[in-house]
């Protein structure tokens, strides 16, 4: 069965959609006809897009920030049917090692998360409808060295997605989970040199960004009748040979 994606007249968010996934993403929902509205801190690479792809350069950490933000691009847009959150960090640290790192991790990963959902959730509650996505992660549930601050960002973000949903549930506004695998992005490259990036390769595989593209514009179409859900692609599946 094949599957195809209509967005025409759709206004899709991506925060940290100028890398890896996020980007994946942003091209692909560009070509299927969205309105796409990149956020990230990374100012350099949001220069780089491709264009027709709206930029604001945005600290998710920062809620005021992430709250005016969001309110232009609904002024500007007129509404924001789909949120994706895929702006996270993940520095390698030992926990006792870990001084205002901790901080940021939660401030960048969790808090982000919350403060783009407190931004967006009125407007989609009005409307009643909407989509957001978090990324969540497999550390979250079998931790890894070094990964103490990420893995438990996304296992708190497991705990506050699948709260905030039931909230808005009888709004028909969807808050939904992705775990998207070990795929090969910069970051990945980053926080798993030589033998991490050989242990995931040995065991999950690794992927690359265009295979999450698939199941995200799933979880933001109307096919995807679910919410407070996470879907897991614990194993590299290229999405095209």
């Amino acid at each position: 069965m094949r599957a195809t994606f209509d967005a025409a007249g759709e206004v899709i968010v991506i925060t940290g959609g100028a890398n890896g996934i996020g980007l994946a993403l942003a091209v692909a929902a560009q070509a299927v006809g969205a309105t796409v509205v990149v956020c990230d801190a990374d100012a350099e690479a949001g220069a780089a897009l491709p264009e027709g792809i709206e930029f604001i350069t945005l600290d998710v950490a920062d809620r005021a920030a992430v709250f005016a933000a969001m309110a232009g691009i609904e002024a500007r847009h007129g509404k924001i049917d789909g949120l994706v959150c895929a702006a996270a960090i993940q520095p390698r640290i030992p926990a006792h090692e870990m001084g205002c790192d901790w901080s940021r991790v939660m401030a960048v990963n969790l808090d982000g998360v919350v403060w783009c959902w407190q931004a967006v959730a009125p407007g989609m509650i009005a409307r009643r409808r909407g989509s957001v996505i978090a990324f969540t992660s497999g550390l979250a549930g079998s931790g890894y060295p070094g990964a103490s601050a990420y893995a438990a960002s996304k296992a708190g973000l497991q705990a506050f997605v699948r709260s905030a949903a039931k909230e808005v549930a009888g709004h028909r506004v969807r808050l939904n989970l992705i775990a998207p695998g070990v795929l090969e992005t910069r970051q990945y490259k980053a926080a798993n040199p030589g033998a991490d990036a050989a242990h995931w390769a040995r065991t999950t595989g690794v992927g690359q960004p265009e295979d999450a593209v698939g199941p995200l514009l799933f979880l933001l179409s109307d096919a995807a009748s679910m919410t407070a859900s996470l879907l897991s692609r614990d194993y590299a599946f290229a999405a095209y040979e």
